[in-house]
């Protein structure tokens, strides 16, 4: 299982409308290596769904639940399914993740403008202990909380 960091703009689709929705299709991604970064992933793979330029944090987990069709009327670029998983305990504002030693090298702060970027395992719990999220025995969030979403 990878991990991944997913960035939306609250205002235009926001955690509170993937819990809504249960399930999206995470499209419109126009630069390509986000679009290499979809298509690297896989059912199962999970990722933080942080949002961007308003509240600038990571605000909830969720799952990769189909891998990558073509996006867009040339097919050129990639759309992947997500479903809410949990919201974090408490969000992770930027400025937090950006003091953190252990991110220095976290895709999402050294490539601020991509909007999909890859998480390392130890980056992920680092940031699942930020936000006072228990990670389960094989190291990813605890499921079962507040946001059971349907697929």
């Amino acid at each position: 299982m990878a991990y991944w960091i997913l960035r939306s703009e609250p205002d235009v689709y926001g955690w509170d409308d993937l819990v809504r929705d249960g399930s999206t299709e995470w499209n419109g991604v126009r630069n390509y290596t986000a679009r290499n970064f979809l298509k690297d992933m896989v059912p199962g793979d999970q990722a933080i769904f942080y949002h961007s330029n308003i509240q600038k944090a990571a605000v909830g987990i969720m799952e990769i639940t189909r891998a990558w069709q073509p996006d867009g009327d040339d097919g050129k670029w990639a759309s992947v399914e997500v479903k809410a998983l949990q919201p974090l305990a408490k969000p992770v504002p930027l400025p937090e993740i950006k003091a953190e030693p252990r991110l220095k090298d976290l895709e999402m702060v050294r490539q601020s403008r991509l909007s999909v970027t890859p998480v390392r395992p130890e980056e992920w719990a680092v940031l699942l202990e930020m936000s006072g999220t228990a990670p389960d025995r094989q190291g990813r969030s605890a499921r079962g909380s507040t946001c059971r979403a349907s697929s």
